[in-house]
């Protein structure tokens, strides 16, 4: 599995920045199938729609999830 650049500079990503699926999971530690698996149950933020064929998670809300692990 590789890891996505963007995962590179997350600490750097304002907390209203979005980020993708890849980068949640790489973060996570687990595959894309079970970031959307986690989204679905409420266990994991809910993604946001930002476009018509576009979804992501705010960049803040994965910090808190991550940090509440």
């Amino acid at each position: 599995m590789s890891v996505p650049a963007s995962v590179a500079g997350f600490d750097q990503l304002p907390d209203s920045a979005n980020v993708r699926a890849p980068t949640v999971a790489a973060l996570a530690g687990c595959s894309v199938r079970s970031v959307w698996r986690l989204a679905k149950a409420g266990m994991l933020p809910a993604p946001r729609k930002i476009g018509p064929k576009l979804t992501a998670w705010r960049v803040g809300d994965i910090r808190a999830f991550l940090a509440s692990r």
